[in-house]
C-alpha cells in the first residue's frame, strides 16, 4: 500500500507543497522545522484541508479537491503519533492502549493488546501513569496506541526528537519493528539526515 500525495495549502504568507509517490515501507518527509512537514501530516490525517491537491492511500482516495472527495478523520483509519505523544496523564499505560483499541470498531481490529505490548517491549510499564515515563517509553506507548486503534497507516511526527542518544535508539528499533514485522506503511516526518537514512524506503525532501 502506498501513499500518492499532491498537496497545497496557503497558511498566511507560507505555502507548504508537498509531492510524494512511493511504495511500500517508510516514506520518510524530511526538510528544516517550518517546512510544513508536520502540516502535511495534517492534511493526510484529515485535521487539515488542503487547498488544491488529492491523498490517496493504496486505492483509497482520502481527499480529493477536484472532485469534492473529502473524508472525516475517523474514516481515515490514520494511526497519528505526535510529536508530543498526548497520553492521557490521569490513565495508566493500560488504560492508555486500551482507549486506542476502543476506538477501533471489532471487524478492523488487526492486532491483539498483547501482541503490541510484545512488539514494543512495554508489558513492564502497564500499570505507570505517563509522567512516570521515559520520553522512548512514552513515544513507545504512544505508538502502540495508535496501533490498537487499527489503522491503515501511520503517520509519526518526529518520533525521536528531544530525547538522548539511548531513548531515540529505542524508539527507532520500534519504528523498525513496525516498519519489518508489521509491514504497515509509514509516514514519517524527521528533520534528522541519520534517522531519514536509517529509517526509511525512501526519502522526499521538503
Amino acid at each position: 500500500m502506498a501513499f500518492d500525495l499532491s498537496l497545497v495549502k496557503r497558511r498566511g504568507e507560507t505555502l507548504v507543497a508537498a509531492h510524494v509517490e512511493g511504495g511500500e515501507g517508510v516514506t520518510v518527509l524530511f526538510g528544516p522545522s517550518g517546512a510544513g512537514k508536520t502540516s502535511v501530516l495534517d492534511m493526510v490525517a484529515g485535521l487539515l484541508r488542503p487547498d488544491e491537491g488529492h491523498v490517496r492511500v493504496g486505492s483509497e482516495t482520502l481527499f480529493d479537491s477536484a472532485t469534492g472527495i473529502d473524508l472525516p478523520p475517523e474514516r481515515r483509519r490514520a494511526g497519528y503519533v505526535f510529536q508530543d505523544g498526548r497520553l492521557f496523564p490521569h490513565m495508566s499505560v493500560a488504560a492508555n492502549l486500551r482507549y486506542g483499541e476502543r476506538r477501533a470498531p471489532v471487524e478492523a481490529r488487526w492486532i491483539e493488546f498483547g501482541a503490541v505490548v510484545e512488539l514494543l517491549g512495554i508489558g513492564h510499564l502497564l500499570a505507570r501513569r505517563p509522567r512516570t515515563l521515559s520520553g522512548g517509553e512514552a513515544r513507545r506507548v504512544a505508538i502502540g496506541r495508535a496501533l490498537l486503534s487499527g489503522p491503515r497507516f501511520l503517520l509519526l511526527d518526529e518520533p525521536t526528537s528531544f530525547l538522548d542518544r539511548a531513548r531515540r535508539e529505542e524508539v527507532a528499533r520500534a519504528v523498525e519493528d513496525v516498519r519489518d514485522r508489521l509491514k504497515l506503511p509509514i509516514l514519517l516526518v524527521t528533520h534528522d539526515q541519520d534517522e531519514a537514512s536509517r529509517l526509511g524506503n525512501r526519502i522526499v525532501k521538503m
